[in-house]
């Protein structure tokens, strides 16, 4: 037996690597092209490249691994059906259950390996891959301006038609917004040529731009004046521009406005996240609450009676009670609070509605971190008795049902995410629900192959039905 085992055992790891390599090289050379706009006409050296990919891969990984999973299993034991093996094994005694125990163990200590590696590595690599992108116009200025479309730094927007030279440092045709505290665009420089300065490891970028227009509108305090539109248009041979970048290179991963902090935390770090958001959000609350009340003067309501004995009153319009210059004071300061109250309560619950939000993104990452292992374990035991029945080997009809099986298992999961971030349906059931409802389809499959029973037998269920109705009838 230990000789079958390790025929079996051999036979999947090399179908799990190969095909884990091949999915890999796919999905790199997809993040590859989903960030072609940060990495193309920048001239990167090697090293950033490699290190992009490095970083990049992690996620990837995450991604890749049950799918790779899926599809060996469905190979694997489909090329021992197609040959007939398992008929030389059912023969000699072996029953498929015994033939599969090294492969589940192998899973179940795989899945072990991938909570880990979630848990303690991604995290790690999704810091790096953040912060590579973040300080990437630090390790050479120039990367800050891309060529053909509009790039912001700092308070400008820059836009050149073809960047050419020693590390695309001379610019043609160069178009800038420079933005102010107010919208549009107020003050646009254009040039026929410019040149970018400024070393490579300075927060400062320094361009320069040579025979060009710079055209400032005037905003005049005086309406009447702004109809006519007033502006200053000047000429110049040579112009220096000195771009503070130093806001693209502090990355402060701390913050919780960033929106992927979530994604670099280990559970601990989650745990504490998520209390902390849990009580923040308390806070918020009570505090809202509190002033809520304090606007609506309730405490001093009865101070403007100015009733100098108790009056006997039956009418139906408590207003009455007050003056008729009083009551017009009252109208207009209800009318007034009601406003303002209808503000605070939209814009806290806009507020309260991100913070939400967040907190399920932290809850959701960390129950994901769980539900990774449990997913490659179910896969596996659906992939295994699915190769048994189409007994086919090699990347043709295996690679077809396993991709429409994750992508059944992989779509359940974002759309379940997608309602959960707003809290639609409980965040931890957002997590677990793919892997929940692969579930029962794992156990049905196993069990019937393991018995030797056909999976999708209809006569059987049709007669069964029948049966049933006799009985009913009769009875």
């Amino acid at each position: 037996m230990k000789i079958l085992d390790l025929y079996i055992f051999k036979s999947y790891l090399k179908t799990l690597a190969s095909t884990f390599c091949i999915l890999m090289l796919i999905f790199l050379l997809q993040s590859v092209w989903l960030y072609i706009a940060e990495l193309a006409g920048k001239d990167l050296e090697l090293e950033i490249i490699l290190k992009f990919l490095i970083n990049v891969s992690p996620r990837l990984v995450i991604l890749v691994l049950p799918l790779t999973i899926l599809l060996s299993s469905i190979m694997v034991f489909g090329s021992l059906s197609e040959n007939y093996e398992f008929a030389a094994m059912k023969a000699s005694g072996i029953s498929l259950e015994r033939s599969m125990r090294s492969l589940i163990l192998f899973t179940f200590l795989l899945g072990i390996i991938t909570f880990f590696f979630s848990n303690n590595i991604a995290p790690i690599a999704e810091y790096n891959f953040h912060n590579l992108r973040k300080n990437i116009s630090k390790v050479k200025p120039s990367m800050a301006i891309a060529e053909g479309q509009f790039s912001q730094v700092g308070d400008y927007n820059i836009m050149v038609e073809n960047k050419y030279g020693t590390e695309g440092k001379l610019l043609e045709k160069v178009i800038i917004h420079q933005k102010k505290n107010k919208p549009g665009n107020y003050t646009v420089i254009k040039s026929k040529k410019g040149e970018i300065i400024s070393e490579g490891n300075s927060n400062i970028l320094q361009l320069k731009l040579i025979d060009g227009n710079y055209y400032d509108e005037i905003i005049s305090k005086d309406y009447s004046n702004r109809v006519k539109k007033p502006f200053v248009k000047s000429y110049f041979d040579e112009y220096l521009i000195n771009i503070d970048i130093a806001s693209l290179n502090d990355v402060d991963f701390s913050q919780e406005e960033d929106v992927n902090k979530h994604s670099m935390m280990n559970i601990a770090e989650l745990i504490s996240a998520i209390d902390s958001l849990n009580d923040k959000k308390t806070t918020d609350i009570n505090v809202v609450s509190t002033k809520m009340y304090n606007r609506s003067n309730f405490k001093t309501i009865d101070h403007n009676l100015n009733a100098k004995k108790d009056v006997y009153y039956e009418s139906d319009n408590f207003l009455n009670l007050f003056k008729l210059k009083r009551q017009k004071q009252l109208y207009d300061l209800s009318i007034s609070s009601i406003k303002s109250t209808i503000s605070i309560v939209k814009s806290n619950k806009t507020i309260q509605s991100y913070r939400k939000q967040n907190l399920n993104k932290h809850i959701m990452t960390m129950h994901d971190k769980f539900s990774l292992g449990f997913a490659c374990v179910i896969l596996f035991f659906i992939g295994a008795p699915l190769g048994t029945i189409i007994r086919k080997g090699g990347y043709g009809l295996p690679l077809v049902i396993s991709i429409l099986l994750f992508l059944a298992y992989h779509f359940l999961g974002i759309f379940s995410k997608n309602l959960a971030e707003d809290s639609s349906i409980n965040p931890i059931l957002a997590s677990w629900l793919s892997t929940l409802i692969m579930l029962p389809f794992s156990i049905y499959l196993t069990y019937r192959i393991t018995n030797d029973q056909s999976v999708f037998n209809f006569g059987e269920y049709i007669i069964s039905f029948y049966k049933k109705i006799e009985k009913y009838v009769k009875g």
